[in-house]
C-alpha cells in the first residue's frame, strides 16, 4: 500500500481462536508498514487478550458480547455503526460469519469500504439460513469477500463471484522440543464443539491405547461440551491417557512436546491448527473433510487424511504413524517444505493488495449520514 490508511477490523472477542492470530499478524503487519490499525470487538474491556498486539492498536470493546437473540444483534448494530462514524476508516475488514452480516448492515448508505473474510464453511452456517440472508442482503454490500480455500469460493453464486478472492491463511510453526518424539503424545488443537469431531478422535485413541500403553493424548482447547468429553473419557477408563487441559497460556505451546498432530474435524473453513502443525514439522493425520486439509495435505506424502467420523480409519493411522518412527520424520519434514506457500510475507501482501484495491474502488465522495457520536474506546 502506497499511503497511510486507517484500517479497522471487526471481530467478536480476541481469543485463542484461528481467525483472532490472523488479525494478530494482519496488525502487526499493517503497524509496521505504517498503516493506523483499529480492533473492533463485541467484548469488553477487561477480558483477555490471548495473542499479543501491537501497543499501537487502538481496540474499540463494545461490551455487546453477552446478550443473544434479536435484541443483543440489534445492540451490537447500533454500536458498531456508533463507532465507525466516529473512526471512520479508509477501511473495515469484518471476520466471521455472523460479524460479516452486522458489518454490511452497519455499512449500509454510507461510504466505507467493505471486506468480508468468510472463515467457516458456508454449507454448514445456520442451516444455511443465515448464510442465505448474507449472500441476499449482506454480501452486496461487501466490496470484496475473502475465502480461504478454492473450494469455499465455489461455495458463492454467480452473483457475487466477481467479488470473491482467496487468500489462504498465514500460517508460521512453532519451535518443538528436541526431545518431542520421545513424548510419545497425540496431540489435537481446537475449539470443544461438535464441529471439531473430537469424541470420534476419542474412540479411536481407544481403539489403540491397549496396544500402546506408553502413548496419551491431550485435547487442547475449551467449549461447550467438555462435560460430555470428560464423561466419555471416563467412562472409557482412559482418565490417566487422555487429558482436556483447557487453552494454552501461550500461543503454540501445544506443539512444544507433541509428536503427533491429529485433527478429527467433521467440517472447517481451513484448519489453522492443522496448518500450525504442518509448518511446525509435526507428523499429522486429519479428516479428509470439507474444507481445508486436502489442500495442505497430500495423502502419503507429508501426511495422512482419512474419511470423516471413521474412527476405525483414524485408529489404523494412528497406530500406523506411532509403529513407524521414520515415517513420522519424513512426514514432518516434508511437512515443512509444503508449508512454504502459506508463509506469512507472501500471503500478507496479499491483504496489502486488496486493501489498496478496495480503498482505490470506493473513494469517500459522501460524508457519513450521522453526527459523530462519542464512544469510550480503549487502547492496547
Amino acid at each position: 500500500m502506497s499511503a497511510q490508511k486507517h484500517i479497522a477490523i471487526l471481530i467478536t472477542a480476541l481469543g485463542a481462536g484461528g481467525a483472532e492470530r490472523v488479525i494478530a499478524m494482519l496488525a502487526h503487519h499493517w503497524v509496521d508498514r505504517g498503516h493506523r490499525v483499529s480492533i473492533i470487538t463485541f467484548d469488553r474491556a477487561d477480558d483477555p487478550v490471548y495473542h499479543p498486539l501491537p501497543a499501537q492498536v487502538t481496540l474499540w470493546r463494545l461490551g455487546a458480547q453477552v446478550s443473544v437473540g434479536y435484541r443483543g444483534n440489534a445492540r451490537r448494530l447500533l454500536r458498531l455503526r456508533e463507532t465507525l462514524g466516529q473512526i471512520r476508516p479508509d477501511a473495515l475488514v469484518s471476520f466471521l460469519t455472523k460479524n460479516n452480516l452486522l458489518a454490511a448492515l452497519a455499512c449500509l448508505g454510507t461510504p466505507t469500504p467493505l471486506i468480508c473474510s468468510e472463515r467457516n464453511n458456508p454449507e454448514r452456517q445456520d442451516a444455511n439460513r443465515l448464510w442465505n440472508l448474507l449472500l441476499k442482503v449482506g454480501y452486496r454490500r461487501a466490496d470484496f469477500i475473502v475465502c480461504q480455500t478454492n473450494a469455499i469460493r465455489r461455495c458463492f453464486p454467480r452473483s457475487v463471484r466477481d467479488r470473491l478472492v482467496v487468500i489462504y491463511n498465514p500460517i508460521a510453526g512453532f519451535d518443538r522440543d528436541p526431545d518431542a518424539d520421545d513424548a510419545r503424545t497425540l496431540c489435537a488443537v481446537g475449539r470443544l464443539t461438535p464441529q471439531k469431531g473430537f469424541p470420534h478422535l476419542i474412540d479411536a485413541f481407544a481403539k489403540v491405547a491397549d496396544h500402546h500403553p506408553e502413548w496419551n493424548l491431550t485435547i487442547w482447547g475449551n467449549g461447550e461440551i467438555r462435560a460430555a468429553l470428560e464423561q466419555q473419557v471416563e467412562q472409557m477408563g482412559l482418565g490417566s491417557r487422555i487429558s482436556l487441559p483447557g487453552t494454552t497460556e501461550q500461543p503454540g505451546d501445544w506443539a512444544r512436546h507433541a509428536t503427533i498432530f491429529v485433527q478429527s474435524s467433521l467440517y472447517e473453513g481451513f484448519g489453522n491448527a492443522l496448518g500450525e502443525a504442518l509448518a511446525s514439522g509435526l507428523p499429522v493425520i486429519a479428516t479428509d473433510c470439507d474444507f481445508g486439509p486436502a489442500e495442505m495435505i497430500a495423502n502419503g506424502e507429508n501426511g495422512v487424511l482419512v474419511p470423516v467420523q471413521d474412527a476405525d480409519a483414524m485408529a489404523d493411522a494412528i497406530s500406523g504413524l506411532i509403529t513407524d518412527h521414520t515415517l513420522r520424520s519424513s512426514y514432518g519434514a516434508m511437512a515443512k517444505v509444503s508449508m512454504r506457500k502459506f508463509e506469512p510475507a507472501a500471503i500478507l501482501s496479499r491483504w496489502d493488495d486488496l486493501i489498496e484495491a478496495t480503498t482505490r474502488s470506493r473513494r469517500k465522495a459522501a460524508p457519513w449520514p450521522q453526527p459523530e457520536l462519542v464512544i469510550e474506546n480503549t487502547a492496547s
